[in-house]
This record gives structure tokens, sequence and C-alpha cells, in this order.
């Protein structure tokens, strides 16, 4: 069944990317603010892109499964 994940896995690319921009965004206003250390938020949005990537990942796994039929 290749190609199954596509779907999820694509909506799952859109929120890392929403994410990164989201961030870009804090940092921006931070620097824009005068601010000299990062946003209060910017390690739990950090951790969750990397969680969003690895679910792309894990869903990009051949399904060794199917090799036991």
């Amino acid at each position: 069944m290749a190609g199954e994940f596509d779907d999820i896995r694509g909506r799952l690319e859109a929120i890392s990317e929403e994410l990164a921009d989201l961030s870009i965004q804090r940092l921006k206003e931070s620097i824009d603010a005068g601010g000299h250390e990062l946003p209060v938020d910017e390690k739990r949005m950090a951790r969750a892109r990397r969680a969003v990537e690895k679910a792309v990942g894990i869903l990009q796994e051949p399904d060794r499964h199917h090799d036991l039929d």
C-alpha cells in the first residue's frame, strides 16, 4: 500500500513549515522590540517542529510488516 500516508505526511510537512514561519516571526518581533534573548516559547516551538519532522520521517519509512507476508 505505497503512498497510504502521503496525505497525512503532506499535512505534517505543512505544519512543520507553519511552526518554522511562526518561530521566525517571533524572532523578528523580539529583535524589532530590542530584545536580546530568544522568545520564551522558542524552545517549545523548536521541539514541536522536531517532533513533527520525526513523524514525517517515520511515515516515509518502508512498511516492514509487508515483508513478512
